[in-house]
């Protein structure tokens, strides 16, 4: 065996656990899922074709309509909050002050917690009754609203946790702002630009490709929210306010064992996403700036 030969040997024997793991556990789930889609499959008996019927019960179901609309709500109004709050609070963050360290750690810590331990919290926190949030509005002078059962309010208050770890977020801004050229900012003031000029015209084109990407992100992540809510409001309640798609295609695959409805969900999110990742990317292809294009 030649000395190449040796090293071809070795290379694939260093990969093939990844390959492994990636034909095991990506690859055949994909492909089953895409299958099961078409089949009336309940895990407990084997699958049977059925064709397009999921499907079509799918678009005539109005709980699927009802949790569509909730998490294109959530999305909606999250997203570019989201979007928004972290790139603020990643420029407050780049400003040279002192106690830097500390204050990145203590915006980026909220991230790190785990999402049952933070809605656990936020239950007590929004509690229409001996809630912090409410006890702290009586003092104004202010009755607050109910928070966790009011239908009017639910949304709005899952985004407003939600909003609670863009500590992910801030921190791509913060690495990205400080790549930014200090020559450019001194270009812009020479040329007599305020502040909010200069972020017009340097700061978010310099950055706008982490702007792209953290909004293809966030359009992942939004539509997929589940934790929160299904730990907050079990079974969507009230009234179905905070029933999410995720929740919805769970209950089917572990509640209903009805797996192929489940997958047939999971592939109509998935070509939601697509869709919308696709439509951003060609609204974006004239406002991104590539340094070496």
């Amino acid at each position: 065996m030649t000395r190449a030969e040796r090293e071809e040997r070795d290379g694939y024997l260093f990969v093939s656990p990844w390959m492994a793991g990636f034909l095991l556990f990506i690859l055949y789930p994909l492909l089953a899922s895409l299958y099961y889609a078409f089949c009336d499959y309940s895990v407990l008996r084997r699958p049977i074709w059925t064709g397009l019927d999921n499907f079509t019960t799918l678009f005539h179901d109005k709980v699927f309509w009802t949790s569509l609309y909730n998490t294109a709500y959530f999305a909606v109004f999250f997203l570019p909050a989201s979007l928004v709050l972290s790139l603020a609070l990643a420029m407050l963050l780049n400003a040279k002050v002192r106690g830097q360290a500390i204050y990145r750690t203590i915006f980026y810590l909220p991230s790190l917690l785990p999402l049952v331990a933070t809605a656990v919290l936020f239950l007590w926190v929004f509690d229409g009754d001996n809630g912090v949030v409410n006890n702290l509005l009586k003092l104004g002078g202010f009755q607050g609203p109910g928070w966790l059962s009011d239908p009017a309010w639910t949304k709005f208050t899952i985004i407003l946790l939600s909003l609670w770890g863009v500590g992910n977020t801030m921190i791509i801004y913060l690495a990205s702002l400080q790549e930014v050229p200090e020559s450019l900012y001194e270009a812009a003031e020479l040329d007599g630009a305020r502040a909010w000029e200069r972020l017009k015209a340097v700061t978010l084109p310099m950055i706008s490709p982490v702007i792209l990407f953290n909004t293809l992100m966030g359009i992942i992540g939004a539509l997929q929210v589940f934790t929160v809510p299904f730990v907050m409001f079990p079974g969507g309640q009230p009234a179905d306010s905070t029933y999410f798609y995720t929740a919805y295609l769970y209950d089917n695959a572990f509640k209903y064992h009805n797996m192929g409805y489940a997958c047939a969900m999971g592939w109509v999110m998935f070509l939601i996403i697509l869709v919308l990742t696709l439509i951003s990317r060609q609204l974006s292809e004239k406002h991104v700036y590539y340094g070496g294009g």
